[in-house]
């Protein structure tokens, strides 16, 4: 890809008219990490129990900070209220640091600098001091809306949102403006998802892999990440339901209903997608993908969503992963219409998966639960409470 290319890309970046359809800009190294470091759970799998690319910054004399991980520059006092198109013209007049290309950032950049165990705000404030901000500009609008722009903002979501919401535009929302700027040549791809031929495809951008096949039922945040963390779909063991940073990755701000890419899922109109970042200020709640516009936001735990599993390199699990008490028997395996367990009192849930990933029962308990219908082959046993418990059944 020739360098005059490449510039007009960039410049098309910077500007509210998206990229052009099949052309992705990969600008950053890797994807972060989210920061969070608290548990909020016992079962295994949340967004604390993976170390991904932590963050990392480097303190620049100058009044910017070098992101080791995605290899960005950023302002880091950020620039003060204002609209839009001034936001536009603030970062291309800028000069900060001896250096003159600052820009706008992409959406999926501005979001990668948040701290989702921060609050109030969702950075790291000896990195990014912090200011009356209660959003961010991007680069981007809403497809089929040039009056919404797409912005992060300080609870550490990502919204659509009216220009004529910030207080310079007549509105009562505090929207700032940060600046970036490249420190190496972004990486222009042809296409940006490859199928790998066995339902999953990997994302050129992140270098993540996903699963297609969508789950036929909606879980809870709790049956989410046990079903993640004990799928072996596509013959690999190591899913995991996706952080929130993941989630937006997918989210494709030239589409919408749904705002993910049919080379990756197929389905028609909206869905939430929960992640395995817990919302640290009301932990209670964890943070989803809406797919309707490509919306970041939160719901409680205990409600029901879609799910997306995920696995990638580089990932390292602190989550203990309890096989079986030695005192648990799980009978007859293999089994064939009914399946019991010693000590039921332990656990409150269950959840049986077959080597898809399909989830085939959830519920409290084994006993009434009936599997003449199940085919044969290998399922996985999940069940959690005052103990983990994990083992393969078959079914003949």
């Amino acid at each position: 890809m020739n360098m005059k290319l490449i510039l007009c890309l960039l410049l098309s970046a910077c500007s509210y008219p998206l990229l052009q359809a099949q052309q992705w800009l990969r600008t950053m190294k890797r994807l972060p990490d989210t920061g969070q470091e608290t548990s909020y759970t016992t079962t295994p799998g949340e967004d604390a129990d993976y170390k991904i690319n932590p963050p990392f910054f480097i303190i620049n004399p100058d009044g910017t900070a070098t992101d080791t991980v995605t290899g960005l520059m950023w302002q880091r006092v950020d620039g003060p209220e204002m609209t839009v198109e001034k936001a536009r013209l603030y970062c291309d007049t800028l000069t900060l640091g001896g250096y003159t290309d600052w820009r706008l950032p992409l959406l999926r950049e501005s979001y990668s600098i948040l701290n989702h165990q921060k609050t109030n705000q969702a950075l790291d404030a000896t990195i990014f001091p912090k200011s009356a901000a209660e959003y961010w500009w991007s680069a981007e609008r809403q497809i089929n809306d040039s009056n919404r722009i797409w912005v992060t903002n300080a609870g550490g979501g990502a919204g659509n949102h009216l220009k004529t919401e910030t207080i310079s535009a007549g509105g009562t929302r505090h929207i700032h403006v940060r600046a970036v700027r490249y420190t190496q040549q972004p990486q222009v791809l042809s296409s940006r998802f490859q199928d790998n031929g066995d339902g999953t495809a990997t994302d050129m951008l992140t270098g993540l892999t996903w699963l297609k096949a969508l789950q036929a039922d909606t879980l809870s945040w709790e049956q989410a990440l046990w079903l993640a963390d004990s799928s072996t779909a596509a013959g690999k063991s190591d899913w995991r339901l996706p952080n929130i940073k993941e989630l937006q990755s997918v989210s494709d701000q030239g589409l919408v209903l749904p705002c993910i890419s049919n080379k990756l899922l197929s389905f028609v109109g909206n869905r939430k997608f929960w992640s395995s970042t817990t919302l640290p200020n009301q932990n209670t709640k964890a943070w989803y993908l809406d797919t309707r516009f490509g919306i970041t936001t939160y719901d409680p735990k205990i409600r029901r969503n879609d799910i997306l599993l995920v696995r990638g390199n580089n990932t390292t699990s602190t989550a203990v992963a309890t096989l079986r008490p030695a005192d648990v028997r799980v009978w007859p395996n293999p089994f064939r219409d009914h399946i019991y367990i010693s000590h039921p009192e332990r656990y409150t849930q269950y959840i049986i998966t077959d080597a898809s990933g399909r989830v085939v029962f959830s519920g409290n308990s084994l006993e009434q639960a009936d599997f003449a219908k199940c085919a044969r082959g290998i399922y996985l046993l999940s069940a959690s409470g005052k103990d983990f418990l994990r083992m393969k059944l078959i079914r003949e």
